[in-house]
């Protein structure tokens, strides 16, 4: 998390933007926006804002889109299995 906080950072000072000016132009606030320099912790959609000004929103697009497959066993062993609808009771 505080990588990723890290490379947010130093695009903003590519950008010459000071901590208040990138927050408001992100849409987050300010002491949200810090917090997330300083620790890391950021809201979900509040990292999005921040993707969508520094022009960086392709990553968001495959994250969890679907496995990759090293073989072609691997492809049609997944087709063979039925796709969960909901997860199983825990406890």
């Amino acid at each position: 998390m505080r990588g990723i906080a890290s490379r947010v950072k130093d695009r903003r000072l590519e950008r010459n933007l000071t901590q208040k000016a990138f927050a408001k132009r992100a849409g987050v606030g300010y002491d949200a926006y810090r917090k997330f320099e300083t620790t890391g912790e950021i809201t979900l959609r509040n990292l999005v804002l921040c993707a969508i000004v520094l022009d960086m929103t392709e990553g968001f697009l495959e994250l969890f889109s679907g496995r990759s497959f090293q073989s072609i066993d691997e492809l049609l062993e997944k087709k063979e299995t039925k796709k969960r609808q909901r997860g199983s009771r825990n406890g």
